[in-house]
């Protein structure tokens, strides 16, 4: 199957089964999604939507946030992955907000990644997911899944890389989508240990059908 086939079937598939799709982080405002995505690296979304409810009880917006001290913060996100130094990056984070933004999130790439904590994969979900644009965030799964599926090529070796190749061959206005129907696809289906290939309807065309192939 030519890599054009590939995507066409593969977004077609997901096109229909699941037109609407987002986040399965749980936020109230454009501030409280960027600090659900910056405790979510390398943790599930499902700690961090047990942990956010009460943070954000205290802490709703970036000017509360900015007042607090780091230690209060780390108590309330103590059990997310790496807490010291996220409960740092929040309270960095929401105080450059208040001084440099009016306590507004930007909607610049430039600008988000500007924040302490804020890399690409963060700065390309609030882009997508905020502020509607084609943008397309490449976390653990959707690096994994894309190399996995054939989308991208072995040198594809990064999620920069990996980025790069998904935004030449997903329409600008299937980017967003693209990014949770790959990652929800690694996170459920195409996992990292125990891949569930019996439930994958791309397992007939999936490359670690051919010989030598590794996954």
């Amino acid at each position: 199957m030519l890599k054009k086939q590939r995507y066409e079937t593969i977004l077609a598939y997901f096109s229909e089964k699941t037109p609407k799709v987002t986040t399965e982080l749980q936020f109230g405002s454009v501030f409280q999604l960027l600090v659900a995505t910056l405790l979510s690296a390398q943790c599930t979304d499902k700690r961090i939507n047990q942990v956010t409810p009460e943070l954000f009880r205290h802490y709703p917006d970036a000017q509360s946030m900015s007042k607090a001290e780091v230690e209060d913060i780390l108590e309330l996100i103590r059990s997310v992955s790496y807490p010291n130094s996220k409960a740092k990056h929040l309270s960095e984070m929401s105080k450059m907000l208040v001084s440099d933004f009016g306590g507004e999130v930007p909607d610049s790439m430039d600008d988000l990644q500007k924040l302490p904590g804020v890399g690409r994969k963060t700065a390309n979900v609030i882009q997508a997911v905020a502020y509607g644009r084609s943008a397309i965030a490449v976390d653990t799964h959707v690096f994994r899944v894309s190399r996995r599926l054939g989308l991208v090529s072995s040198k594809a070796n990064t999620p920069a890389k990996v980025e790069e190749e998904l935004k030449q061959n997903i329409p600008e206005e299937k980017r967003a989508d693209a990014h949770h129907w790959l990652l929800l696809h690694g996170r459920y289906i195409c996992q990292s240990r125990q891949p569930k290939c019996g439930e994958c309807p791309f397992e007939d065309f999936c490359p670690k059908r051919l010989d030598n192939s590794k996954i």
